[in-house]
C-alpha cells in the first residue's frame, strides 16, 4: 500500500484526505516512482477548490521528483534507480509512490537534489515559457512582477536580471521586500502602503513597463494595466487572489493600444521536445547561479492540509514542499 491525497468534492483544505492506497505495477510506456518530495503549487488549490474543475474522485499536484523503482515494458530510456521528476499532467502527485508515462519524465541533473526539483520544476519552466516565448525579454526592457518573493517570483526576478531586464517587484509585507531585493529587484512596492501604478508611473518617469507578469489576478487587474507603457502587455498567469474581471476590449484600446494574454505552462510543453528544452533551460540557469534555489517551507504529507492555507493566505515565501 501506499499513501496519497485524495478528494471526493471540491471545497477548502480540509475536502482533502490522506488514504492508503494499492501500489500500482507500471504498465507499458510507465515507471513506478518512489516519490521524495513533491511540489506545492496555486494551480492544485484552483483545482480542489473547483475554480478549475476536475473530475472528481482525483488526486491533486502536478509536480514531483524521486526515483525509478519499477519500469513497466518497452521502457528503454529510464532504469530502476534513476532520479527523475516531473511537472505538469494529471493530476495525482501527491502521494508516497506514482506511475508515470515516461514521455512526462526527465532526467534529474546530479547536482539538482530532488526537492529542489519537485518544488521549482513547474516554476522555472513557468519562468522560462514568459520570459523567452510569451514574450522575448531583451536588455532594457521594463518588467513589473507581481508577488516577486513568492516561488515564481524567486525564479522569473534574477533571470530576468540575468536579462538585462529592470525590474519592479511587488509583494505583501517588508519581510518579503527583503527577499525580492535580495532576488533582484531593482524596485520593490509594498501592496498597501504604495499605489502600485502610481509607484510604477514614478519609478519609471511617466512611461510604464513594457511587461507586466501578473500571477495574483483580481486584486491587481487594474493597476496591472495602468503601469503598462502604449502597446505593452499583461500577462496574466495566476489567480491567487481570485480570476480577474471580464474586460472589455475596447479598455485595451482606451489604456494605450495594450496586450493582453492568459497563458499555462501546458500549452508551452505539449510536446516532448518543448519538455526536454524548458528543463533543460531552467537546470541551466541553476548550474550557471543565475538562479538560487530557495525552498521557504517544508512539509510532510499529513500536514497537506496545513499547506494549503498558508499557501492560499499569502503567507509563504519562495518554494513550498511536501517530503516522502
Amino acid at each position: 500500500m501506499s499513501l496519497q491525497v485524495r478528494i471526493e468534492q471540491h471545497g477548502g483544505p480540509e475536502v482533502m484526505q490522506l488514504l492508503d492506497a494499492p501500489e500500482l505495477a507500471p504498465g507499458p510506456g510507465e515507471v513506478r516512482i518512489a516519490q521524495q518530495a513533491i511540489g506545492l503549487n496555486f494551480i492544485d488549490t484552483y483545482q480542489r477548490s473547483g475554480l478549475y474543475p476536475i473530475a472528481l474522485p482525483s488526486g491533486l499536484g502536478q509536480e514531483a521528483a524521486g526515483v525509478i523503482a519499477a519500469v513497466g515494458a518497452g521502457v528503454t530510456q529510464f532504469r530502476i534507480g534513476d532520479r527523475v521528476a516531473y511537472a505538469g499532467g494529471a493530476p495525482g502527485a501527491y502521494a508516497a509512490q506514482r506511475t508515470m508515462p515516461v514521455d512526462r519524465l526527465v532526467q534529474l541533473p546530479d547536482g539538482v537534489p530532488a526537492e529542489v526539483a519537485a518544488a521549482l520544476l513547474l516554476k522555472g519552466m513557468t519562468a522560462y515559457y514568459l520570459l523567452h516565448q510569451t514574450v522575448v525579454i531583451k536588455a532594457g526592457d521594463r518588467l513589473l512582477v507581481h508577488a516577486a518573493a513568492g516561488g515564481v517570483g524567486s525564479v522569473l526576478v534574477p533571470w530576468a536580471k540575468s536579462l538585462g531586464a529592470e525590474v519592479i517587484g511587488t509583494v505583501g509585507s517588508e519581510q518579503k521586500a527583503a527577499h525580492a531585493q535580495r532576488y533582484g529587484c531593482d524596485t520593490v512596492i509594498i501592496y498597501g502602503q504604495q499605489e502600485v501604478a502610481a509607484e510604477v508611473r514614478r519609478v519609471t518617469g511617466g512611461k510604464g513597463v513594457d511587461v507586466v507578469y501578473d500571477s495574483v489576478g483580481k486584486d491587481t487587474f487594474a493597476g496591472s494595466l495602468d503601469s503598462l507603457r502604449p502597446r505593452g502587455l499583461l500577462v496574466s498567469y495566476g489567480n491567487a487572489s481570485g480570476k480577474p474581471p471580464a474586460i472589455d476590449p475596447g479598455t485595451l484600446m482606451q489604456k494605450g493600444s495594450l496586450f493582453l494574454t492568459r497563458p499555462m505552462l501546458a500549452h508551452y510543453i505539449a510536446t516532448r521536445a518543448e519538455l526536454e528544452t524548458a528543463a533543460a533551460a531552467f537546470f541551466q540557469v541553476i548550474a550557471d547561479g543565475i538562479v538560487k534555489p530557495e525552498i521557504g517551507q517544508r512539509y510532510a504529507l499529513d500536514e497537506v492540509q496545513l499547506a494549503h492555507r498558508e499557501l492560499e493566505a499569502r503567507a509563504t515565501r519562495g518554494a513550498s514542499v511536501m517530503l516522502v
